[in-house]
């Protein structure tokens, strides 16, 4: 991997961080705000909440930070059925409170529309602040050159119109939309690896080179 990408693979230290970004990103959003309708408990939530799936991406997916730390990705493999978080149940029930049933909601609206390919899924997207649209750009560009080597399609969803056109923008196609609380649409978008003719004029679509075994052709296996 080439160590000039602006982007790090995140440890377990990095949690912290990272949970710090994505409530930054999504607790002034409608979507947020219908999850936790009680304004001053909404970043507490929020943040507990995240903590679970960033915890459980790194575990079974990865996660990527810019350099600097101020945007990253969060990614799960979904190379088959995932399990639920540990004791998912009790801590979201803690970390919610009465708005646990929101949360729920949420997961099998999400749930029912995920792609049942092996793929790689972009769950989380999170550069707060300022010039947030190049900083999301860089981090969805290093971390798309990390899953590319893997040889297997990308999902993400995109929140915001703004995300849609970044998504869109480094070869993405438009895969669905659908409607999710909050008076929000929620745009799911797929991407093929180079190798499988993917790409756009980052990542140009390359031929497929043809191999065989025992006479029998080899195609791109899961991981």
């Amino acid at each position: 991997m080439n160590v000039n990408l602006p982007v790090v693979r995140a440890r377990w230290c990095d949690t912290g961080r990272i949970v710090d970004l994505v409530t930054d990103t999504v607790s002034a959003t409608a979507l947020a705000a219908w999850l936790v309708p009680d304004q001053g408990r909404r970043r507490q939530v929020l943040a507990a909440v995240t903590r679970i799936w960033v915890e459980h991406a790194l575990l079974f997916g990865d996660a990527f930070l810019l350099r600097d730390g101020s945007a990253a990705t969060v990614w799960f493999h979904r190379y088959r059925p995932l399990p639920a978080p540990p004791r998912y149940a009790a801590r979201l029930a803690a970390a919610c409170g009465a708005d646990r049933d929101r949360f729920l909601h949420l997961d099998r609206s999400l749930a029912r529309r995920r792609p049942a390919e092996a793929h790689n899924h972009l769950a989380l997207l999170a550069a707060p602040g300022p010039d947030a649209g190049e900083r999301a750009l860089a981090v969805v560009t290093g971390a798309q050159h990390w899953m590319d080597t893997l040889n297997l399609p990308t999902y993400a969803e995109a929140l915001s119109e703004a995300d849609r056109d970044l998504y869109r923008r480094l070869g993405y196609a438009d895969r669905d939309a659908f409607p999710v609380p909050g008076d929000t649409t929620l745009h799911a978008l797929w991407r093929l690896p180079p190798a499988l003719g993917g790409g756009n004029a980052r990542w140009p679509a390359r031929r497929r080179t043809a191999r065989t075994h025992n006479g029998r052709a080899i195609g791109w296996a899961l991981r």
